[in-house]
């Protein structure tokens, strides 16, 4: 069925407490575990039903941020959704401790279980008014950022529209552009000092209230680590800082040279060539055509894939000035229907999306036909495996997006995929320091963040902007206001996805294979069991990142 076409009726809160507690009732009292197996399916429908319903409606708000209808379910879903989640909670403690649990855990896995513990230590009743409040912050900070109204070149812009100035080839621009970008943030800087402050209070309290010195344990629940902990993710970090850092600075001076220039500024972060970044060609409907083609020739099954979602029109990645800005995959269960939302902008990011949220969207498609519904429910730095690796496997591919500059394309990706991984733990190393140290100023954690800038990005120069140079840049990463400790994930990712581009050098069709085996494992096994079983060294071993700079130096 087509997005658009997709019925949606508010859901009915007190209609599935209602029918929650019937449930449980019924769980109860089953007299084995192949009768709470079968109740466990009616939990499959029910919850996979109020799922559907809830994200068309945060679709259909984060496309138009004024619709006064869908900015009314968003309010109502902000306030209702933790009673939701506390419901599936007291569903799957019971789930949990089942009498007849070795049946239900050979049926749905060990993982599955793990992951309810972790649920059981994430949601409580007495934080549920935090949790409403938490939303709502939330998304008064995404409000924010899609109402920003830029003036540039007799026209008003958002935050997602001023991307191609930010990275134009004339640096005259791009310093006009950053100037223009980073006032809208230096303008609001209190209002965006002030939310995140609530949020971190907030999540104190919760983490307080869950029986924890801070929000830290308590967001690693949320998060699912499920088979490593705080102190693994410290030690990566460290991996990042002596292995990755000081090969990434030799990177960005080759850039430097590249560009002709005595010295990087800021305004020359994200940009390759002195021509310009290469950017697709076509337009929205012409790119998506040519991702069309480039997955009906990669493999039977992302053909498969791209045609359901091309037929069922489940993208919606035209920029538009009242959009939410940023760009994601989500799920919708009742049509086994993956849906992609994006920005699309003019520049090399319209084809990152028909890679990366390409990556995500068709390991969930691939899954939608497990009729195990846990096996879904992936852990981040696996679900990021997916798509950052699918950024490489489509290489090939990239002459129908850039044509004569496919070449510059594919050399830009791959440098800029080895630059992230120290700005991706940098937002890591911040948010665990925020967390670690709730009562901060606004100040002093800008002061954190340039300090960190210094230590993971050490050529940055932020000369002639005050906003950056006190440590703002940060503020523009929605995650950290959204998605608490959810960036680590990437750089954990992004060591596999650059394990795979070593692998599908030597041997393309075997890194596939082991690339789309890691898609229909999903969630069967733990992240450590996963990559044993796909062939990928584990980020985690002390030595990893070692060997990958080895691997890339060869490369580059």
């Amino acid at each position: 069925m087509k997005f658009t076409e997709m019925p949606y009726e508010r859901v009915d809160f007190e209609q599935i407490k209602k029918e929650f507690g019937e449930l449980m009732q019924a769980f109860d009292a089953a007299g084995s575990g192949e009768e709470q197996f079968e109740i466990h399916k009616k939990y499959y429908e029910l919850t996979g039903h109020a799922q559907t319903l809830f994200t068309i409606a945060e679709i259909r708000h984060d496309i138009d941020t004024t619709d006064e209808f869908y900015e009314g379910e968003r309010k109502y879903y902000d306030e209702m959704l933790p009673a939701f989640q506390n419901m599936v909670v007291a569903y799957s403690t019971k789930l949990y401790n089942s009498p007849y649990r070795s049946y239900l855990e050979e049926k749905i896995g060990k993982v599955a279980f793990k992951n309810i513990e972790l649920a059981m230590k994430s949601v409580d009743q007495k934080i549920l008014p935090l949790m409403q409040e938490e939303n709502a912050i939330q998304t008064e900070y995404n409000k924010l950022l899609a109402t920003a109204q830029i003036p540039w070149e007799g026209e008003i812009l958002n935050l997602s529209l001023m991307t191609p100035y930010l990275h134009n080839a004339d640096r005259n621009v791009r310093k006009a552009a950053w100037e223009k970008y980073t006032a809208f943030f230096e303008k609001n800087v209190e209002q965006f000092d002030d939310l995140y402050d609530r949020l971190v209070k907030n999540r104190t309290k919760q983490g307080e209230q869950m029986g924890h010195e801070n929000y830290l344990p308590l967001g690693y629940a949320r998060m699912q680590r499920n088979c490593y902990s705080r102190s693994d993710i410290a030690a990566f970090r460290k991996q990042v800082r002596e292995d990755f850092v000081p090969f990434v600075e030799e990177l960005h001076d080759r850039r430097r040279v590249r560009l002709g220039l005595d010295k990087l500024s800021y305004i020359d972060e994200g940009v390759y060539f002195t021509q310009g970044n290469p950017k697709p060609v076509g337009t929205p409907e012409q790119i998506l055509a040519a991702g069309r083609k480039m997955y009906n020739e990669l493999s039977p099954e992302t053909a498969e894939f791209m045609n359901f979602m091309c037929d069922n029109e489940l993208f919606d990645v035209l920029g538009r000035k009242t959009k939410k800005t940023g760009g994601y995959m989500t799920f919708l269960p009742d049509y086994k229907a993956p849906f992609i939302f994006a920005n699309f902008n003019g520049t090399s990011g319209d084809a990152d999306v028909i890679t990366h949220e390409c990556g995500h969207a068709f390991q969930g498609f691939v899954a939608a036909s497990d009729p195990i519904r846990e096996h879904s429910d992936i852990t981040m730095e696996t679900a990021e495996t997916h798509s950052m690796s699918m950024e490489f496997f489509t290489e090939p591919w990239m002459n129908l997006l850039f044509g004569e500059r496919a070449k510059d394309y594919v050399d830009m990706h791959y440098e800029d995929s080895i630059m992230f991984i120290p700005y991706g733990t940098m937002v890591d190393e911040f948010q665990d320091i925020a967390y670690s140290n709730p009562g901060l100023t606004p100040a002093q954690r800008r002061g954190v963040w340039r300090d960190l800038e210094r230590q993971y990005k050490p050529h940055l120069d932020y000369s002639g902007n005050a906003y950056l140079e006190s440590g703002g840049f940060w503020q523009k990463q929605h995650h950290i206001y959204d998605c608490p400790l959810y960036y680590i994930d990437y750089c954990i990712a992004q060591t596999n996805a650059l394990q795979y581009k070593a692998w599908m050098d030597r041997d393309y069709k075997e890194a596939w294979n082991s690339y789309l085996k890691l898609c229909r494992l999903s969630a069967s096994d733990f992240f450590f069991g996963l990559m044993d079983q796909v062939g990928l060294d584990n980020p985690f071993e002390d030595g990893c990142l070692k060997h990958v700079v080895r691997n890339l130096r060869e490369k580059i």
